[in-house]
């Protein structure tokens, strides 16, 4: 069996770095490890900078004149694709359509929408989520049947992050990485309190947030270093992170799981978290005790948990061991390929 991946990131790019060992292999959902399972896999060619449109054109024109044959196309998100997936609701695009679906289904208040809507996930033969939660929210809608809705276990690649572990020395203290949503004022101000080392790696710009303005608003005391990171280089981000004894993950009220790569890198390199208790993610980091979860913009939460990992560094050592075998046992890239290899022969016409 064969699949046609597509990626909204640079492919090419990312499957050369991960040639030369520099990039985590589980950027790409799993898709690295299909073979292992029987399932091989046409690349999409990615070109990166392109209006929603252009996208749209140019992918839909790339799959149904891609001259490999395949029997499925299988996509980490659905943008991009629009056009393949009403092809598919409207039964004139033949191959089944796989997505990962980053936010919850949700209901529409406008009647065409809510139609247009429905229409739209017709086009989907299964979707993956990251979390249960995201599941039970999006069947409340009563718009994509339940029974094709799955857990992906999205996960680190652990081989990858085995490479990076015992490279350095823990001596740098607490770590702040990843660029969306993330809210800085209630990070600065706790760390401001705690007087602990925090070093910040974040890019200058994401979106419409330009994070040098919101320092500049901010009173950065000298235990908190910034340091700006404008490229995609996850490898050297590892490297940091790995010399870091905890990881903080502040991030700001979504409907999706805005923290997860940071979470699931954490756990491969078998750090302490603290994390804004999103319900999206699929780590409960108190039930599992690999770490602490504070509430949205509560600066007094965050700085006795930033103490509480301060002061007992034993504990903090044993919540990155729980922390390392939970991601053993359920999110990692291994497991994610096996779960969704299985949906995607679903659709094997030679079985």
């Amino acid at each position: 069996m064969k699949v046609y991946f597509y990626h909204t990131q640079d492919i090419q790019h990312i499957l050369q770095q991960i040639e030369k060992q520099e990039f985590p292999p589980h950027f790409l959902y799993g898709a690295t490890l299909f073979s292992k399972h029987g399932v091989d896999v046409v690349w999409h060619k990615s070109k990166l900078n392109q209006s929603r449109w252009k996208m749209m054109v140019r992918t839909t024109w790339r799959i149904l004149t891609c001259k490999e044959s395949f029997d499925a196309v299988y996509a980490t998100h659905y943008r991009g694709l629009e056009l393949i997936v009403f092809l598919r609701a409207l039964h004139l695009f033949r191959k089944p359509v796989i997505v990962w679906h980053h936010q919850p289904i949700i209901k529409s208040p406008s009647k065409w929408r809510e139609w247009l809507g429905k229409l739209f996930y017709k086009g989907f033969d299964e979707l993956f989520f990251f979390s249960q939660k995201l599941v039970n929210d999006s069947c409340k809608t009563a718009k994509y049947p339940p029974q094709k809705m799955h857990l992906g276990h999205w996960g680190a690649d652990l081989k990858f992050y085995d490479s990076i572990r015992h490279q350095t020395q823990r001596t740098k203290g607490f770590i702040s990485t990843g660029k969306e949503l993330r809210d800085m004022p209630t990070l600065i101000k706790a760390f401001n309190a705690t007087n602990a080392p925090l070093d910040i790696y974040i890019n200058e710009q994401n979106g419409d947030v330009n994070y040098n303005k919101v320092f500049a608003n901010l009173t950065l005391n000298d235990n908190i270093k910034v340091h700006q990171w404008n490229r995609l280089a996850p490898y050297e981000l590892a490297l940091e992170v790995n010399k870091a004894n905890c990881v903080v993950i502040c991030c700001q009220e979504s409907k999706y799981t805005v923290g997860l790569t940071t979470v699931v890198e954490a756990l491969a390199l078998g750090l302490p978290i603290i994390c804004s208790r999103n319900p999206q993610i699929p780590i409960d980091f108190d039930k599992d005790g690999c770490g602490i979860s504070v509430p949205y913009y509560d600066v007094e939460n965050w700085t006795k948990a930033i103490d509480y990992i301060t002061q007992n560094p034993t504990e903090a050592t044993a919540m990155g061991a729980r922390g390392r075998a939970l991601a053993e046992r359920e999110y990692n890239n291994e497991k994610c390929a096996e779960v969704v290899t299985q949906v995607i022969k679903k659709y094997d016409k030679k079985a």
